[in-house]
């Protein structure tokens, strides 16, 4: 009979045999570390794929075996399977195997340079972190375990400093770089600060051997610190110098994580068209050289899906962070930092797509997901739960507003309470008083008080987050307008304050057309509060007219969002990466020279 009529098409002989390896694990263990690592690899692998998880995690949590199965990298993917498996079955794979990778360089600290160097080449991949090559820090990295990533790192720098001065100084350099980013996606701002402190004198002692080493991933680390505390002017800055840094040769991990920061900060810079070139370049150069189910293509659509929500566009904002989503948890699964943090963000833009309809059982899934995730890995005080306590108390707000039961609306908004308290104290802990995050809190107490009719404490709170955010970001930026225009609402709705409403609508929707146009989405609360307030004080001209404006609004803002899939708007034959770099570079200088021309 011809195989294509028979009803079953048996296993491949190779699979058979690793099927027959694993059937036999108990007594051909140690024979399975004398086979190729890909061989090896899809031993460990099948092992998964039958639930034995205790087998294969007495495996990994040897130095030499995750060493050797780090090396089929064209299968790190499935790696990340396995690793997720085992930390989610409560196998503590990640940290075991950073003090067990700590205890090695201890050992070897007074060997010979060859030896300490081929230990800090296992400690950190030079070029791509997330691919070829071996590296225990790189990958606990990759796969959001921080803190044993952090404690590699710093074995590896205890190293270098065992070299000659030169490569000493390099291999710091790089060493630091890596240290950073952990430190930043952990929330150790401090450390991080010393960390490039610490780099900078590496660079300077090269420069004074006549040696220059590039500075762009240093810079771009630096530029995601000073974003994630909100010091905007300062990371902006630092954007710029990193993109100075970008050269032909440079590792395109580089080149598009530097482009990245450099767009979130003209972000918050609101320079959009610059932030919309160097972003769709990182994404294109990402799935280009990475491929559409690689997490370094998942991270620049989150800031892709950043940049569509600050200019507004909303709906393809949340397409967008959903298939990032839908990537790390293709790559990641389980309970990881990663998934966490795309469920945080996609938490966030389906709220604000949905306010209007308050149908918000989708943002809150996402919102509870990545709380939960995040408590299952970290401290119930890490910074990181801040934003996701955050954009659940928003939820529960406006869900108990809509709520036409008392006792249930009181729960909720209580609940809201006790989530924006929680994320205050972490802010001002972490960042102190004076900052724009703190002020954020503020803010959404001052509305949450507003919607438990403490109006008092409702004015206290905006009036704090308007001065804070002023101070630090200016009188015409889109946090001020937002404060402005909650606080507009509170003095129409709730206290009857009509003349000072009128005027912080009338300030709002200035900043709000001057940063975003007509069409912006704000503007619309913003016109719905001046309608309610001039009928409330009998002015019924001011009504018919801003019933117009409303309706003109409407039309502009259905016109203004008609592309259905924001990934194709991405350059599908994109400039060269040094003909972005230089067109972005030269628009700075033009902007930076212009006030003196004029």
């Amino acid at each position: 009979m011809a195989a294509v009529e028979l009803e079953w098409i048996p296993e491949t002989l190779y699979n058979t045999a690793i099927s027959a390896v694993v059937d036999n694990y108990s007594r051909s263990r140690r024979d399975i570390r004398s086979l190729p690592e890909n061989i090896q690899f899809d031993v460990y692998y099948k092992l998964y794929q039958q639930g034995r998880l205790c087998q294969l995690g007495g495996e990994f949590c040897e130095l030499e075996v995750f060493a050797k199965v780090l090396r089929a990298s064209d299968k790190r993917h499935l790696l990340h399977h396995c690793f997720q498996a085992l930390m989610d079955h409560g196998v503590k794979v990640a940290s075991v195997l950073a003090n067990s990778f700590s205890r090695r360089c201890s050992y070897i600290a007074e060997s010979d340079a060859h030896v300490k160097e081929k230990a800090i080449q296992f400690g950190f991949v030079l070029g791509k972190c997330f691919g070829k090559g071996i590296c225990s820090g790189g990958f606990l990295s990759d796969a959001g375990w921080y803190g044993d990533a952090e404690k590699v790192f710093l074995s590896c720098l205890q190293l270098c400093t065992l070299h000659s001065e030169v490569l000493h100084c390099f291999r710091a350099v790089e060493c630091c770089v890596r240290l950073l980013h952990v430190r930043n996606g952990n929330c150790k701002y401090h450390l991080g600060e010393e960390t490039f402190k610490l780099a900078q004198s590496y660079m300077d002692k090269l420069a004074k051997h006549g040696h220059l080493a590039n500075k762009a991933a240093l810079y771009g680390e630096l530029c995601a610190l000073l974003f994630a505390k909100s010091h905007y002017d300062e990371a902006y800055r630092w954007c710029i110098e990193a993109m100075k840094e970008i050269s032909p040769g440079l590792p395109v991990k580089v080149v598009v994580d530097v482009l990245r920061q450099a767009s979130k900060a003209c972000v918050v810079k609101r320079e959009f068209r610059k932030a919309e070139q160097l972003i769709k370049h990182a994404v294109f150069l990402a799935r280009e050289h990475f491929g559409h189910k690689h997490p370094k293509y998942s991270d620049t659509l989150l800031d892709y899906g950043f940049y569509l929500l600050n200019v507004d566009n909303i709906c393809q904002s949340v397409a967008i962070y959903q298939t990032a989503l839908d990537i790390r948890q293709s790559v990641f699964g389980g309970k990881n930092i990663h998934v966490a943090t795309a469920h945080e963000d996609l938490a966030y833009s389906s709220y604000v797509h949905q306010y209007s309809s308050g149908k918000f059982d989708n943002a809150l899934f996402h919102a509870e997901r990545a709380i939960d995730i995040i408590t299952h890995i970290l401290p119930e005080d890490h910074l990181l739960l801040a934003s996701s306590k955050r954009v659940k108390a928003l939820i529960l707000e406006e869900i108990a507003i809509d709520c036409h039961n008392k006792e249930t609306e009181e729960r909720l908004l209580q609940e809201a309470h006790d989530l924006h308290l929680s994320s205050l104290q972490l802010a001002k802990k972490a960042f102190g008083e004076f900052n724009v995050q703190t002020a954020k809190h503020y803010g959404n107490l001052g509305r949450l008080y507003q919607s438990m009719r403490k109006f008092k404490e409702a004015e206290e709170m905006h009036i704090k987050a308007i001065q804070i955010k002023e101070q630090l970001l200016g009188h015409e930026d889109y946090e001020v307008a937002l404060s402005v225009g909650h606080l507009a609402s509170l003095y129409n709705y709730d206290m009857n304050q009509y003349e000072d409403a009128e005027r912080l609508y009338l300030r709002s929707i200035a900043i709000g057309k001057k940063l975003f146009g007509e069409g912006y989405s704000g503007l619309e609360y913003d016109y719905r509060g001046l309608i309610k307030l001039y009928n409330s004080v009998g002015n019924y001209e001011k009504v018919f007219e801003y019933h117009n404006v409303l309706s003109n609004w409407n039309r502009l803002r259905d016109r203004q969002f008609a592309v259905a899939d924001a990934l194709e708007d991405v350059n599908t034959t994109p400039q060269q990466t040094q003909e972005v770099v230089k067109a972005f570079l030269l628009a700075q200088s033009l902007g930076a020279i212009r006030p003196c021309l004029d």
